[in-house]
């Protein structure tokens, strides 16, 4: 498995169960297939640097996981159909050791 890092910008007026809702469904896929969660990070409510659909602010939420590609790419589908978020990106880190 590899190491990756997930930063998620998701709608700022979000109620924490739809938040939490948005979260839980990240972590099912990641461990589905075999994948670990190592770590979560939220960074709260930011100003954006340009308004992204009607948004001036973003909640940021940084996760750091292990898993194979075809988890990470289903991850990507399945992020990119979900309404509650306004920008992701995942990105492979070499400075973590894979398991």
């Amino acid at each position: 498995m590899k190491a990756y890092e997930l930063m998620l910008i998701m709608r700022p007026n979000l109620e924490d169960e739809a938040r939490e809702a948005v979260l839980e469904k990240v972590r099912t896929i990641i461990t589905a297939e075999g994948g670990t969660v190592d770590s979560e990070e939220s960074w709260g409510k930011r100003r954006l640097a340009h308004e992204i659909a009607h948004n001036e602010e973003g909640d940021y939420q940084v996760d750091l996981f292990h898993a194979d590609p075809a988890t990470v790419a289903e991850l990507d589908r399945v992020l990119h159909i979900t309404d509650q978020v306004l920008r992701f990106m995942i990105v492979r880190r070499d400075d973590l050791a894979s398991a």
